[in-house]
């Protein structure tokens, strides 16, 4: 058992092409990629509404759970396009919901399910290790430092009151040596 608790990038990428041919795709590519992106933990995702997606404005509204601060972020066009296939085929469910993800009884999805959906693609992905929903947040943070974002900026966009919850994606991250020793 191994005590890494994130996903790589290429973890990722192939977590979301297992998507592919799923019975419900356009759902589940949707949920990763939003829960990678934006670092949204299991019970952020489940509770996403649809006044939270603004696809004219190009943003999503996330509502931080556990006190953390809530922000608003920008959303990019493979975002854009895939948020689109997943609500023309939730539209046409004419569910009494506002919940942004829903199952096939048109319910909001719980954290159970989407435990079992990544863990179930992760294994479908042949990742090496079993893959949970917060890997997908963990992975976020990670990623955000890898391409050079500030601790503060990450600290922000993950929603962290407190620092020292943040500094464990930068602290990790090989690339801020890079200028030494030139």
């Amino acid at each position: 058992m191994t005590d890494r608790r994130h996903l790589s990038q290429s973890e990722v990428e192939r977590l979301l092409k297992a998507t592919q041919g799923a019975r419900h795709e356009r759902r589940d590519r949707c949920l990763l990629l939003l829960m990678f992106r934006h670092g949204l933990r299991v019970s952020e995702l489940c509770g996403l509404r649809l006044s939270q997606v603004d696809l004219e404005e190009r943003v999503l509204h996330v509502a931080r759970l556990k006190r953390g601060l809530s922000t608003t972020h920008p959303l990019r066009g493979d975002e854009i396009r895939t948020l689109r296939r997943w609500l023309a085929v939730r539209a046409r469910m004419k569910a009494d919901s506002d919940a942004v993800f829903l199952s096939e009884r048109r319910t909001p999805l719980n954290r159970r399910t989407v435990w079992h959906l990544v863990r179930r693609y992760g294994e479908c992905a042949g990742l090496s290790l079993p893959a949970h929903p917060h890997m997908l947040r963990h992975a976020c943070g990670y990623e955000l430092a890898n391409q050079g974002a500030d601790t503060r900026l990450i600290q922000d966009y993950l929603g962290h009151r407190n620092i020292q919850h943040t500094v464990q994606y930068t602290a990790a991250n090989p690339a801020r040596f890079e200028k030494l020793w030139r």
